[in-house]
Order: structure tokens, then sequence, then C-alpha cells
């Protein structure tokens, strides 16, 4: 018999695996100290609050922006990342346009939000900060992953604040077409991901999770990034050590399934604005070949029926991306911002 160790050390790879491919967690495991790490000081921003939008009702999100020039562009980061998921991407957009990126409600230096975290709460959150922080709209909305589908419902929602959406290797839906063996897999992960948020959440209520948290909670938490400083390191510990943190996370991860058990919605509609998909040509790296062959039919399907919702519409397969495209290819956004906007104005000016 396996020790609970053991069997939770798997428990937590397969949660990663399922996390990075199908929860749209932009986040990666810290890569191993080597002698040659060298901080990098432009993160030391990301140790400490921005600007701490009040939305209302004594809550605040924090909200990053950098640039200028029309349109306002607006970052949504993947599902349990924070606004530093834009680090690499935000600065190159900012050479032409107003950026923003902003830390969802429990993550980063937001305020935790009322429960259930599901999709309609974020994309109330984000037109609440987008009406507090009065930023210039239409917007050109940029989702990674998870954040794809709340720019997508957002668009569905407030059309007339919404100049073009870029939809950043959106994740897959419908697997279970495609496998059904992967989505009976997925659905028997599922409680035991929520069974060890809920570990980690009352180790956060009990000042356990730390830099050195007990073995029992080791799956909670990374270890400290080469690459951030000891202050940054000591920030994130802080936020992702909080009860609320794992509190959304397991709310949000509750109705999570539904978003992704069927296809796009044959309704879904962005007419008349640029939809512009960026898809990765490497987003399943290390899965076994038939889990592979199941992912990347229902990828095409799921990118393919997000082109057809605009006839403005193109997709673009960024070579050498893994799924962590504003991380491992940042350029890529800041050109789909440019793209988008030529398309819009040949769509203005008749040429479409």
């Amino acid at each position: 018999m396996s020790s609970p160790n053991k069997t939770c050390g798997r428990v937590a790879a397969t949660l990663l695996m399922t996390l990075a491919w199908n929860a749209g967690a932009a986040d990666a495991p810290a890569p191993a100290a080597t002698s040659t790490a060298v901080p990098d000081p432009a993160l030391d921003a990301y140790a400490e609050p921005a600007q701490r939008v009040d939305i209302g009702k004594g809550r605040h999100l924090n909200l990053r922006c950098s640039g200028q020039g029309q349109p306002t562009v607006l970052l949504e980061a993947g599902f349990a990342a924070d606004s530093m998921a834009w680090a690499k991407s935000q600065p190159l957009i900012a050479e032409r346009n107003r950026v923003c990126a902003y830390d969802r409600a429990g993550v980063g230096y937001s305020d935790p939000g009322p429960l259930p975290r599901d999709l309609d709460a974020d994309v109330a959150d984000l037109h609440a900060l987008i009406e507090a922080a009065d930023l210039d709209t239409p917007l050109i909305l940029i989702g990674h992953s998870y954040g794809s589908l709340v720019v997508r419902r957002f668009d569905e929602r407030y059309p007339k604040l919404v100049e073009a959406l870029v939809l950043v290797d959106p994740p897959v839906q419908n697997v279970g077409a495609f496998s059904a063996s992967y989505a009976e897999r997925e659905a028997e992960v599922a409680p035991k991901m929520l069974a060890m948020y809920r570990v980690c959440e009352q180790g956060a209520k009990d000042g356990r999770l730390s830099a050195t948290p007990p073995a029992e909670l080791k799956s909670c938490l990374r270890g400290p990034n080469p690459n951030y400083s000891e202050r940054l390191n000591a920030a994130i510990l802080g936020w992702r050590s909080k009860p609320a943190f794992w509190t959304g996370m397991i709310s949000a991860s509750e109705r999570r399934a539904p978003l992704y058990s069927g296809p796009v919605p044959k309704s879904e509609r962005h007419d008349g604005k640029p939809v512009i998909v960026l898809s990765a040509d490497r987003p399943y790296s290390g899965a076994p070949p038939k889990d592979m062959e199941a992912l990347l039919a229902a990828r095409e399907q799921t990118h393919t029926a997000l082109m057809a919702t605009s006839r403005l519409a193109k997709r673009v397969t960024i070579e050498n991306s893994t799924h962590d495209i504003p991380g491992g290819q940042p350029t890529a956004p800041a050109i789909a911002v440019f793209e988008a906007m030529q398309m819009r104005q040949r769509a203005k000016s008749g040429k479409d």
C-alpha cells in the first residue's frame, strides 16, 4: 500500500497537469535553482500593490497600468494567476497603448469577493473595476486560458465596452467527445484536487503555510523562484498562504467543470469586432500519446469554433510556445494588439 505522502504527491502531480491543461493556470513549477540564476530587479514592482481600486462594498482590486495610446488594453490572466503573469508582455504592449493588468478577487493584492467565485462573479468584478478606475472604453480585452472565458463572457454582457478580443491559447472544451476515458479520469481527479485545496485552506487558517511548511502541506506552495528576489518571493508566499486565496480556489474549482465539458456554444457571437486566437504549438508536452490525440482534437474544435464567432477573426499559431504564451513568447500578445487595431481600422474603412 502506498504511503499517504506518496499518494498525495501523485495527486498533486496530476492536479498540476490538469490545471495547466484544462483550468488555465498560468503558473508553472518554480525552476530549479542554479548558480547562474540572477533575480530580475524589474519584477520587484510586483512585490507590492500598484493601485488598489475601490469597486464598492468595501472591496478593492489591484490594478497595474502603464503606457499611453488608444485603445486601452486590459489583460486577464489565467486561473489562479495574478497580474505578474503579464510581466513580459505588458511592457511591450505599453510601447503603443495604455495597458492594464489586474489581480482577480482573492489573488495577489486584491480583496476576496463574495462566494461563489464563478465566471459570472469574475465578469461582474471586471465591469466594476473598469467603471471604478474610469478606464477608457471600448477596450481591447486579452484573456489567457481561463481569462479567455472571462473576456468572452464580458463581451457578451457588455459588447459596447469592447473593441476587440485576443484569446491567448484558450483552454480545450468538450474533450469527452474525443476521449471518454480522459473525461472520466478528469472527473476522478476533481474531488482529490478539491480535497487537497481544503487541506491547504485549513493549513492557511492554522498559520502553517510558510517558507518551510510541514510535509503534508508541501504541495500547497511552490518553492522560492531563483529568478525572483527574496522580497518578491516573500510577497508571493504572503498572499498564497492566506485562507482567502484557497477559499476562492475551492469555490472557483467547484464550478469550473461545466465551463469545459461542452463545446463552444453555437449561440456565442462577437460579430463586428476582431477576434484573434493565439494557439501554442506545444501545448501538451509530456502528455501520453492517446491523451495528446484527444486533447489536440478537442483543442482544434475549440479554437476553430471561437474563430467562427466573428466575421473579423484570425488564428495564429505561435511557434516554439507552450501554453504560457505571455511568459514564453511575450511579443505575440503585443503583435496581436496591433493586428486587432489594423483589422478594426480596415473594417471601419470598408476594406474587409
